[in-house]
Formats: structure tokens, sequence, C-alpha cells
């Protein structure tokens, strides 16, 4: 039987929604991973760095943006031991200045994904997918990398119909 990973990687506090901050307990890719779950039988790992970007939102892009000039790897907290288990890894993120958070970089390499889907899912306030599926293509080399959903943020707990509909255009529900 064919299993499912959802990797996550998702912030919380001071956030950018349509034009304005707004602090959340809860990121905006964490509420649709949520969703998720409720529809189809998965494991879940959530992504977390080390040492976390600011709780301030200007600040943290900032600081994204230095480790996306330098393309940094950013240490985990943990990682799971092996993903050998899983064929289809659904894998979601915000938009970091158009492309993957480098912690989600970081999560790619560990990993050989040859013979495995990867099913990118993208939250974003405008920006689409930008060049992350592209990313994940480099960062996952031997991954069949499937069209990714990208996620208006705003609408995170709105999107259970759009994930509903993708979920089932991948053969997962």
């Amino acid at each position: 039987m064919a299993k499912t990973l959802i990797s996550f990687f998702s912030r919380a506090d001071e956030n950018y929604f349509a034009g304005a901050m707004r602090y959340v307990k809860v990121g905006n890719t964490e509420v649709v991973c949520d969703l998720m779950k409720e529809m189809i039988e998965a494991d879940v790992f959530k992504i977390e760095m080390k040492d976390p970007y600011s709780p301030v939102y200007m600040t943290c892009i900032e600081e994204a943006k230095k480790d996306l000039r330098e393309q940094a790897r950013p240490a985990l907290v943990s990682c799971p031991e092996s993903i050998d288990d899983y064929d289809t890894v659904i894998l979601a993120y915000p938009n970091y200045w158009g492309t993957i958070p480098m912690a989600v970089a970081a999560f790619l390499e560990k990993y050989d994904f040859s013979g495995k889907t990867i099913l990118p899912l993208c939250t974003n306030e405008g920006s689409g997918m930008g060049s992350s599926e592209r990313t994940i293509r480099q960062c996952a080399p031997g991954a069949e990398v499937k069209k990714g959903l990208p996620v208006n943020g705003s609408n995170a707990a709105k999107a259970g119909s759009s994930v509903k509909r993708w979920l089932i255009s991948n053969g997962l529900l």
C-alpha cells in the first residue's frame, strides 16, 4: 500500500495578510496541512529550524533573504530517520522570495527522493508558486515533482475545496 508523508514548513508570529501585518499562533501553511490531514491518511512531519527566524515579519524576511542569497541550509530541530516507506511526499511551505524556504532545501537534501513523487503546496500572498517547483527538482533529483498548488495565505482556512480537488487530481483521494 502506498504511503504518504505530509512534510511542511510554516511560520506563525507576525505575518503579512493582504497588505497588513497580523500576529497568528498557527502559520498559514500549517492551517492548510491541518485541512489535508482531515482528508487523507498520511504521516505528518513539521520542518523546524533550530534557530528560527525573528517573530517580527520585516526582520524575518530579511533573514530569509540573507539565507537565500547565501544558499544557507539552516540546521533543523529533527528529521525523520528515513523516508524510504513513502511513495508520495506532500511538501508544503510559504513562498519565500519566490522559492522555497532554505529550511525546506535542507530537509530535501537529507534524503534520496529517487522514484518518489513530490506534490508541492505553496502558501503565498499573490506570488504563486514562484520558482519553487524548479528549486525542489534541483534539491531532490530523481523525484517526480508534480504541478503544485498555490494557496493564498489570507484564505488558508477556506482552501479545503481547492485542496480536495488537487488531492483528487493526484490520486490521493
